[in-house]
């Protein structure tokens, strides 16, 4: 009988562990602990790639080749064409990101990237999403704010909490990319890899 490879989500967020775990897949979360600076001028998209490439291989490490595995590494960049909105970190920015956005498409590009358990690329995609934020006046915002506290959401807004009240369309074929983990990628790459998705549901 054929050892079927561990799977093992690279992340250490919540957010991404909560929308595998919807999948019904054993897994383990492993902590890549990279550097997620942007280079000078790196585009959106190629810099989704680049750290979920990252993310991946420094999740396989903590296997060393010890177990047979498919490390998954997936990054989220929110953007309005070249300007990259990262994660806030606090309320003033997230402010200004919102307001920025009020009445605007911005994209929510992410990209998985999956290695086996010595680093090596063995597939990868990109997904994206797209929010028009809804004309959100000052106070609106300063409310959203103070309630759902989003700081440690691309774009300033947690779409599957109380800030899908902030949108007004949307564009796309996953609504999981929005979230952090754009599953049916994910379901696609993993069974154009004979990891048998479906049968291996718990």
């Amino acid at each position: 009988m054929t050892t079927q490879p561990k799977l093992v989500l690279a992340s250490t967020s919540p957010y991404r562990a909560a929308l595998l775990s919807q999948l019904g897949l054993d897994f383990d979360q492993v902590d890549p602990q990279i550097n997620e600076s942007a280079m000078a001028g790196e585009a959106p998209e190629t810099l989704a790639k680049r750290l979920a490439g990252i993310k991946a291989r420094a999740g396989a490490l903590h296997y060393n080749g010890s177990h047979s595995c498919v490390v998954i590494g997936s990054d989220q960049i929110a953007h309005q064409a070249t300007t990259i909105f990262h994660k806030p970190n606090e309320y003033d920015v997230a402010f200004q990101q919102l307001k920025q956005s009020a009445g605007r498409w911005v994209s929510f590009c992410t990209s998985i990237c999956l290695v086996d358990e010595s680093g090596s690329l063995i597939a990868e995609g990109t997904d994206t999403f797209d929010i028009k934020y809804r004309n959100l006046t000052d106070p609106e915002i300063q409310h959203y704010l103070s309630i759902e506290q989003p700081f440690d959401c691309a774009g300033s807004i947690k779409a599957e909490g109380r800030g899908i009240a902030l949108i007004a369309e949307t564009r796309g074929r996953d609504i999981n990319t929005l979230y952090g983990l754009p599953l049916i990628l994910l379901v696609d790459l993993l069974n154009s890899l004979g990891f048998e998705t479906i049968r291996r549901f718990k």
